[in-house]
């Protein structure tokens, strides 16, 4: 996706005003400011997409119906949803144990509960049908939190991994996971997915504003470092959103701190408040911005960086660029 338009620093100017000019590290600069975009604020030019449809799509959502799967692509409003669902090469985010989760982030979409249903014994299946059914080259299977089950649902989670292994072996998989620790991550990771991914989220500074209190910055880096652990061939991946109140200083500690955890794989992504009663956008970050960052990134040592405005940790790209990773891993074993 296109980092940046001829007319973007103009419709920029408007949002961020505050611009500087650059650090040393060479990554422009905009100090957040206190309030937030007022919530009917028209969004820059760089965040509107064509709303989804075409047979494709069309397509793709009967089959999750007919099989009674979640998708967080829908159920977190994804705004990529239409580039995704489309064409020979269309990719999915499915996510397993429920729709309704048992964390209450200010950032997420997703119904929350204290208890949810019990997982749908039929769902393992149900995912591995759909996966082969759509004969994908990648899929991207993630979960709600499940803090009310014992082991946090990690073993119907890995269940789900070992269908598609079954039904769709030459399939990659990678999952998203929740904060397991300890037995949990173990028996997530005895499944074997070929990416592991977990998302921080946001800075360190604004975990428990944003996140669950459950949450924290280095319990998610404590995750990652323990699916390399468990498996020093597992690709690990992580997400961070931009536009909520963090600052220049804060973005490259994150991002120095999660290569320290040998994360491969990083995401940023523009942070777009759901409703009124999610945390507020604190600024729209300029693509100029998300494409030195990803320069960052690059630099400090990822194997892959996307980065941009609608950028989100299940992206398209980024899938391609793992799938070739992955498959050169495969044939070298």
């Amino acid at each position: 996706m296109s980092h940046k338009r001829p007319d973007e620093a103009a419709a920029d100017a408007s949002v961020n005003p505050a611009w500087s000019s650059e650090t040393p590290a060479g990554v422009p600069v905009s100090t957040p400011k206190s309030a937030s975009v007022p919530v009917r604020t028209p969004k820059p030019a760089w965040l509107k997409v064509p709303l989804p449809g075409g047979e494709g799509y069309a397509k793709l959502k009967a089959l999750t119906e007919s099989l009674k799967l979640n998708t967080v692509c829908q159920e977190a409003r994804c705004p990529n949803v239409g580039e995704c669902w489309k064409g020979e090469h269309a990719t999915m985010t499915l996510m397993v144990l429920g729709d309704e989760c048992t964390r209450r982030c200010r950032f997420c979409a997703v119904k929350t509960v204290d208890r949810a249903a019990p997982p749908d014994p039929d769902e393992p299946l149900h995912v591995g049908q759909a996966v082969a059914a759509m004969k994908l080259a990648y899929v991207v299977i993630t979960s709600v939190d499940r803090d009310d089950l014992a082991d946090g649902g990690s073993a119907h989670y890995a269940e789900c991994i070992r269908r598609v292994r079954e039904l769709a072996p030459r399939t990659i998989v990678e999952t998203l996971i929740p904060d397991y620790q300890g037995d949990s991550l173990a028996t997530l990771m005895a499944a074997g997915p070929d990416v592991l991914g977990h998302n921080v989220e946001v800075v360190d500074r604004l975990q428990r504003r944003i996140r669950d209190p459950r949450c924290s910055f280095e319990r998610s880096l404590k995750t990652l470092r323990g699916a390399k652990q468990l498996d020093g061939k597992v690709f690990t991946k992580s997400s961070l959103m931009l536009g909520v109140g963090e600052t220049h200083e804060e973005i490259v500690e994150s991002l120095e701190r999660l290569r320290a955890a040998e994360v491969d794989f990083l995401t940023l992504g523009q942070y777009l408040r759901p409703t009124e009663n999610h945390a507020p956008v604190r600024e729209y970050v300029h693509p100029d911005r998300f494409l030195a960052y990803q320069k960052l990134g690059e630099q400090l040592g990822f194997r892959y960086v996307a980065s941009g405005p609608l950028v989100r940790s299940s992206y398209k790209a980024g899938e391609f660029f793992a799938a070739r990773l992955v498959r050169e891993r495969r044939a070298q074993s």
